[in-house]
């Protein structure tokens, strides 16, 4: 896969994370990025997309020796990078930083991957021309763990897709994950910082009172050990295209994270009309406002009463539906497009 431009760019965005098979958070940002950003503004923007197989691990030569070349070669001024890393070798970096949880907490991922963050992600945070992020709490985080003035660091929100809705298709998600009961939701991949043992005592109590809790997400070598306990039901990673009806279908959704960038889950969770409960931890309370429960992570007595609360108490469930939808309403990828190309191109222009 090459360049796709329909004359000489401003901006190239790379898309090595977008071309994934397995969409995450920040894999998410890149596809959406990579998708609007062109739509937006048609020539402005050109999209570099990695050979086959270079998606992953194997790309990083790609990432920092072909693509700075086709930048410089095409002329474009700027090189969007979404997803936390960028070629070093390159004085025109904008980068997408959500996090730095590689450099607060290493004890959570394998020591090869915390070794790579520990040295590249602050030289890439350096270098870069601007560094963007996606909450309050990453851009204090990423200031103290990389050096860097925290007035080059500039907040932009990720979005909410329009697919995902009460209206999603929750019986076909139903029938081909097999999911015949009712069911409570998490979406998290199987790491220690996603804190998914503490669901044990939620699912239990949802147990005796035949409601499932099911988990959806994948499992990566560098997350390290943090899978859903005994009772909680592992589906794996979800297809993309059954996503929003899992959602839809869902009694309840939780999150019981310790530690988040932003928390896409959550909003995905609330425009889908499904009550969420949520860490109090990371960027959760800035992300979900009063539109979730929020509990304390380390209490799995204080994570289950949350949830039986969300799930059962009609009156608890009603307001959360109606203050989610409210709350994800404030967020779309058309937005976040339109506040990335206004940083980098238009009338807010810092680069």
């Amino acid at each position: 896969m090459g360049v796709r431009c329909r004359a000489v760019p401003e901006v190239l965005v790379n898309a090595r994370a977008a071309a994934r098979r397995q969409l995450s958070g920040v894999e998410r940002w890149a596809a959406e990025l990579a998708a609007r950003l062109p739509a937006l503004a048609p020539g402005r923007y050109a999209v570099a997309w990695p050979p086959r197989g270079m998606a992953y691990q194997a790309g990083q030569a790609w990432e920092q020796l072909v693509l700075p070349a086709r930048a410089r070669r095409l002329g474009a001024r700027l090189l969007l990078n979404p997803a936390n890393l960028a070629p070093l070798r390159f004085d025109g970096n904008v980068v997408v930083i959500h996090d730095a949880v590689a450099l607060t907490h290493p004890e959570w991922f394998s020591g090869a991957y915390a070794a790579w963050h520990r040295r590249m992600l602050p030289a890439v945070a350096r270098r870069a021309r601007l560094v963007l992020t996606v909450s309050a709490f990453s851009r204090d985080e990423i200031a103290a763990t990389t050096g860097i003035d925290p007035g080059r660091i500039v907040v932009v929100p990720g979005g909410v897709d329009e697919r995902f809705s009460p209206a999603a298709d929750a019986a076909a998600a139903r029938a081909a994950l097999d999911l015949p009961r009712p069911y409570v939701l998490t979406v998290a991949g199987e790491g220690v910082r996603k804190n998914l043992p503490v669901l044990g005592a939620a699912a239990r109590a949802l147990a005796e009172r035949g409601i499932d809790l099911v988990a959806a997400g994948s499992s990566r070598a560098h997350h390290g050990p943090g899978g859903a306990p005994d009772g909680v039901r592992r589906l794996g990673y979800v297809p993309d295209a059954l996503l929003p009806g899992l959602y839809a279908g869902a009694r309840a959704f939780v999150l019981p994270s310790l530690h988040e960038g932003f928390g896409l889950p959550c909003l995905e969770a609330m425009a889908s009309g499904v009550p969420v409960v949520a860490s109090d931890r990371g960027a959760l309370p800035e992300t979900c406002g009063d539109a979730a429960l929020l509990v304390e992570p380390r209490r799995p007595d204080l994570v289950a009463e949350a949830v039986l609360a969300a799930c059962l108490d009609e009156a608890v469930a009603a307001r959360l539906r109606a203050a989610g939808r409210a709350r994800a309403a404030r967020f779309g990828w058309d937005a976040t497009a339109r506040a990335v190309d206004a940083v980098l191109t238009g009338p807010d222009r810092r680069v």
